[in-house]
């Protein structure tokens, strides 16, 4: 649990405890770990493996709202506000994670105030990034959009600082149309622009970014900032 990001400055002894006090499970690629609307509250945390933040739309067409890998959580606002789920979570690849029940959880960031700060961190964080995809749907295009993602999953690899970063595995274009709200068709066509332009290349299963700022500046310029 030490890679948890809300856990990350607890004592050991105090992580142990936490630990004996979480259920851990397995859960297979495509398997659901938490269902849209659902009656629990639960919180999971991502041990290894990776899972995807989902919802569909009314014509059944997936729309993906994060991959959240080691070290990350999921099922926070419902433990929070006790209300039901707002999306589904299903694991990407085989992933373990380790729960807390809704009571113990909220005990868990009452006991230690670094957890809650890190929590009101994490969700902080999230809103952020919320509004920020928002503005991307309304004011930016398509192709503005794929740039804005592709800049999205740099930093989030290499770090807001960086100026390369290596992205593994190669993001699938169906995932990154799904999570802007566009075609793969594009996603495709703006990939190739990118690396044409010398920002993208690939190695093998890897996604090199290697001109951050540039496709940075790229957002920026569309963005107003």
């Amino acid at each position: 649990m030490a890679q948890v990001e809300i856990f990350r400055e607890l004592a050991d002894d105090a992580r142990r405890r936490i630990e004996e006090r979480c259920r851990w499970r397995t859960y297979a690629a495509q398997e659901t770990v938490i269902a849209r609307e659902q009656d629990s509250h639960e919180v999971h945390f991502i041990v290894w493996g990776r899972v995807r933040v989902l919802d569909y739309a009314a014509s059944g067409r997936e729309v993906a709202f994060d991959d959240i890998g080691p070290g990350g959580s999921v099922g926070e606002l419902a433990a929070i506000d006790g209300g039901a789920r707002s999306a589904s979570v299903v694991a990407v690849q085989r992933t373990l994670t380790a729960s807390l029940d809704q009571r113990t959880f909220l005990n868990v960031l009452a006991d230690y105030p670094e957890a809650g700060l890190a929590t009101m961190r994490r969700l902080t964080r999230m809103i952020r990034q919320a509004s920020e995809r928002i503005m991307d749907l309304s004011a930016l295009g398509a192709n503005n959009r794929v740039h804005a993602e592709v800049l999205r999953l740099a930093r989030e690899a290499a770090g807001p600082d960086a100026e390369t970063a290596r992205l593994s595995p190669i993001p699938v274009h169906s995932e990154v149309a799904s999570r802007v709200s566009t075609t793969r068709e594009t996603v495709a066509r703006v990939f190739s622009d990118l690396t044409r332009a010398g920002i993208l290349r690939k190695e093998r299963n890897v996604l090199v970014v290697d001109d951050i700022p540039a496709l940075a500046d790229m957002v920026a310029s569309v963005r107003g900032g």
